[in-house]
């Protein structure tokens, strides 16, 4: 009697990666959260392509921090400019912070073409950004293995970092 092949097994995951990926995606998130909650409380003196533009180069700006921290990072640790697979993981971490504006982008666009007002175009836009940062706290806490209540008291501070980090960032760039 044969044993069963086993399953055929993913590759492993380099966490520092995934890490840096996750990492990439919260700040543009947060970025973008704070770009079209400053611009939703003062929808009457922007248009809907200015605000877009607005969003796009903000998320742009992150990313190109990001990246840029990467490459001095990797400078720092390896005396050299990455190369071959390790700048397109770079590339790739900077597209990801670029990728989270993709829907805030497209419900902005709508706005742009008249198919929906702005003021509503930036609502659904930090709902979703909300949404976002609310799925990658929750899966985070949930991938920790700590009990249903110590999951609620994690989620519990996240959440109120994250309304923290809002509110700070209100104050440096609202009005």
């Amino acid at each position: 009697m044969s044993s069963p092949e086993p399953a055929p097994s993913r590759p492993p995951r380099d966490e520092a990666v995934e890490r840096a990926a996750l990492k990439e995606r919260v700040y543009a998130t947060f970025t973008g959260l704070a770009i079209v909650l400053v611009q939703n409380a003062n929808a009457e003196h922007t248009s809907a392509a200015r605000a877009t533009v607005t969003l796009l180069v903000g998320i742009v700006a992150i990313a190109l921090a990001g990246f840029a921290a990467d490459l001095i990072a990797h400078l720092a640790t390896h005396g050299r400019f990455p190369r071959g697979a390790e700048l397109t993981e770079l590339l790739r971490l900077t597209g990801t912070a670029i990728g989270s504006a993709a829907i805030p982008l497209l419900v902005l666009l709508a706005a742009v073409l008249d198919w929906i007002e702005l003021q509503t175009a930036l609502t659904i836009a930090s709902v979703v950004y909300l949404a976002i940062l609310g799925v990658i706290g929750y899966v985070a806490v949930r991938r920790t293995g700590l009990s249903g209540w110590k999951q609620l008291i994690a989620m519990g501070i996240l959440v109120g970092l994250g309304a923290l980090v809002v509110v700070v960032q209100q104050l440096a760039h609202g009005h």
